[in-house]
């Protein structure tokens, strides 16, 4: 379950996406390829807001200390365990710090390399959780373009990414 960046770089690192599930980066499927459903979600989030500080009022005029963070965690922690994310892959190279020459990236997978363009690699998002899961049959990771046009058929089973 771990992914390596290899090749043309200072430093070869080994990535491991099960951890990414608490990293602030991530992102869900429906913000980079669905932005309209987001707008719904982030409404829904705007009303929990709500309630919360209408409770606080409440709380406050009974002269009590509420647990507010409570329902937030809740929230967070339903988002994650039903969540799809991705991950953006750009800071992870940028810290294996590759060389000025490399200009492509093959993509080990079970199936063979996949040769890409480095700065479309650089651009990419890669998919760690489906439905707060993480990907074990074809995983660890897929790859998704930020243009989306690799949308219904992303790079799957990803073990080592090596930068030429």
């Amino acid at each position: 379950m771990i992914v390596q960046i290899a090749g043309n770089v200072k430093f070869p690192i080994t990535l491991d996406p099960t951890v990414w599930i608490f990293d602030d980066r991530k992102v869900t499927f429906k913000e980079i390829f669905e932005p309209d459903a987001v707008e719904t979600s982030e409404e829904e989030e705007d009303e929990l807001k709500r309630q919360s500080l209408r409770f606080d009022r409440e709380v406050y005029q009974q002269k009590l200390n509420p647990p507010v963070n409570k329902s937030l965690n809740r929230y967070e922690k339903q988002r994650i365990v039903n969540g799809t994310f991705l991950m953006p892959l750009k800071p992870f190279l940028h810290t294996s710090e590759p060389a000025r020459d490399v200009s492509t990236a093959a993509l080990v997978t079970k199936d063979g390399e996949h040769v890409i363009d480095a700065d479309d690699l650089a651009e990419s998002y890669l998919l760690f959780a489906k439905e707060g899961k993480p990907l074990k049959e074809e995983g660890p990771v897929h790859l998704y373009f930020k243009d989306g046009s690799n949308r219904s058929q992303p790079i799957k089973g990803i073990k080592k990414i090596v930068l030429q």
